[in-house]
């Protein structure tokens, strides 16, 4: 057993929107992603969707408003709410989703499951 970098993860790749599982907690992915500019709007029908900023500032859009975060800062978008996650520039987040969840709410459109 050891702990995970988080830093030292995220410098392990350069591209943004495709999320890294560093780990796992009780059947949860624990990832970190790189973000910049607008992700496409999408929702979690089975899930919640927690976000926190590692660094940088992330605006997650909603329909019913939106909610700007820095670093430090944690936000959970409830399960079925639509969003859609925008940084003006490049942030790191840790994401932690049932593991399967596809981040596009739709498997079809997903990234794949990267493990590093």
């Amino acid at each position: 057993m050891q702990a995970i970098n988080l830093a030292e993860k995220l410098a392990t790749f350069g591209e943004c929107w495709q999320p890294r599982t560093v780990g796992q907690f009780n059947g949860h992915d624990l990832m970190v992603v790189k973000v910049k500019g607008e992700f496409v709007w999408h929702k979690h029908d089975e899930t919640d969707d927690f976000f926190f900023v590692l660094e940088g500032k992330v605006t997650i859009q909603m329909r019913e408003g939106n909610v700007a975060l820095g670093p430090g800062e944690i936000f959970v978008v409830p399960k079925g709410v639509e969003h859609c996650p925008f940084a003006e520039e490049e942030a790191h987040l840790l994401l932690i989703e049932p593991q399967g969840t596809p981040n596009t709410g739709n498997k079809a459109t997903a990234e794949p499951r990267r493990v590093i």
